[in-house]
């Protein structure tokens, strides 16, 4: 009887070891596919400075990076119908499926980039191609989200759930850092006249080469036991008419509490590098380099900010950040215009990215903790992408029009006033650490 007992308790040990290996693997694997996601959709920012005068016509450097800004905002208006027809995919045929499907429309938008011609050979078919392109990455990223966060939030157990689905941030950032290393280094191993030649086209081409090793990559994930249970019930399936008619109130928590978060982060982020250029005066490298350091400091915050929240809560990381970006937004906008010295520079984006890290790090998993599983990937993809393509996808465009037209601060109270409508948001939403659909453990 006791080697029985022995027996059963060495079975149960070895499944719960296996068990949560296969956990770790599954959120690696998720994680790294993210990342190469992320690569392909922010080499576009990165490099924009480079490639914007091969896809529009001469003009001054302001009026051709407002021309790349406005094709990014584009890619925004996809995201949305990604969200809606890959969460609808996640949530009928499985997170993983809904993952391989979107990075195969990033790849095959980064080989358009990579290969059409520039504008003085082949006229407005160029702009019009890199339009088609960023086209089919906002669809690819517009599912990419839902359906990432979707996964890592089910697969991680809920005791540390916070700290596991800050990983789409952790890569996201990273993605957005691996762009900016291969500027760097093909800006210490290229000449600046070889970078605005051709050398800006090499980062596609990894794009789409990493976005096939990550296909294969995907296909072999394990599926989460949220849908599994969902397939297996008689539950009705999916659909926009559901989310809006039944889960209304989680939709617009999720579009105003997203608002002021992803208008941040992509202010304080994608355009920095810009502003850095742009308005406050510093070389393309040394922008660069700030943008690097500072993110990748930033990446290594999202999981000691995600893990916290699994100890104190949601809410109190989402109200500081709102708290935080009301009241600094503006003065640190104010202060990088006039600096010269890069050191200061750095240490101003710092404080910005540690600001945002309040809602960075947490916002997947809020939003998946909002709706129940067999809705679960819409529910989180599609409120998001609106907000994101209304406020985060703009956000270098309302930048550059507000400098264009002679008011640049109007840019900073803007990021202050919508980071000031998610606080209210924040102050009153339930902390769904404590209330967390997500039911599996």
């Amino acid at each position: 009887m006791l080697d029985t007992l022995q027996d059963s308790i060495e079975t149960t040990a070895a499944a719960d070891a296996a068990g949560k290996r296969n956990r770790l693997k599954s959120i690696i694997g998720g994680s790294t596919g993210n990342l190469v996601e992320w690569f392909d959709w922010y080499v576009y920012a990165a490099f924009a400075l480079y490639f914007a005068p091969h896809f529009f016509p001469a003009g001054d450097q302001t009026a051709q990076l407002l021309n790349s800004a406005a094709v990014f905002a584009v890619g925004f208006v996809m995201r949305p119908i990604g969200a809606w027809i890959m969460g609808l995919y996640a949530d009928r045929k499985g997170r993983k499926a809904g993952l391989a499907l979107s990075v195969t429309l990033m790849c095959a938008g980064s080989l358009i980039i990579a290969l059409t011609p520039g504008y003085e050979a082949i006229g407005v078919a160029a702009p019009a191609l890199l339009v088609l392109a960023r086209l089919m990455q906002g669809l690819s990223v517009g599912g990419e989200y839902g359906a990432s966060a979707t996964y890592l939030s089910e697969m991680a157990g809920r005791q540390r759930r916070g700290f596991f689905s800050s990983f789409q941030y952790v890569t996201l950032i990273s993605g957005q850092l691996l762009a900016i290393a291969v500027l760097i280094i093909l800006q210490a191993f290229m000449t600046a006249e070889t970078l605005n030649a051709w050398g800006w086209r090499i980062p596609f081409f990894v794009g789409a080469a990493l976005a096939v090793v990550v296909f294969w990559l995907r296909r072999g994930l394990a599926e989460t036991e949220s849908f599994k249970n969902v397939r297996a019930s008689d539950m009705q399936k999916s659909g926009f008419w559901m989310l809006i008619t039944q889960h209304p109130k989680e939709t617009a928590l999720v579009m105003l509490l997203t608002a002021g978060g992803t208008l941040a982060f992509y202010a304080y982020s994608i355009y920095m590098q810009k502003f850095l250029v742009n308005t406050s005066g510093f070389t393309r490298e040394t922008a660069s380099q700030i943008n690097a350091i500072t993110l990748f400091v930033f990446m290594l915050l999202q999981p000691i900010a995600g893990g916290l929240s699994d100890k104190i809560g949601r809410k109190p990381l989402m109200i500081g950040f709102g708290l935080c970006g009301v009241l600094f937004t503006y003065p640190i906008f104010s202060t990088l215009e006039t600096t010269k010295d890069p050191l200061i520079a750095g240490l101003l984006v710092m404080g910005a990215l540690i600001i945002v890290t309040g809602y960075t790090s947490i916002n997947a998993v809020v939003k998946a903790e909002l709706f129940p599983a067999h809705i679960r990937a819409l529910g989180v993809a599609l409120p998001y992408a609106l907000a994101n393509t209304l406020f985060g996808g703009t956000a270098e465009f309302v930048a550059l029009k507000f400098k264009s037209s002679g008011w640049e601060q109007g840019f900073y109270w803007y990021v202050t006033a919508m980071i000031g409508i998610s606080l209210v948001i924040y102050l009153f939403m339930r902390d769904t650490a404590k209330s967390s659909a997500i039911r599996e453990d």
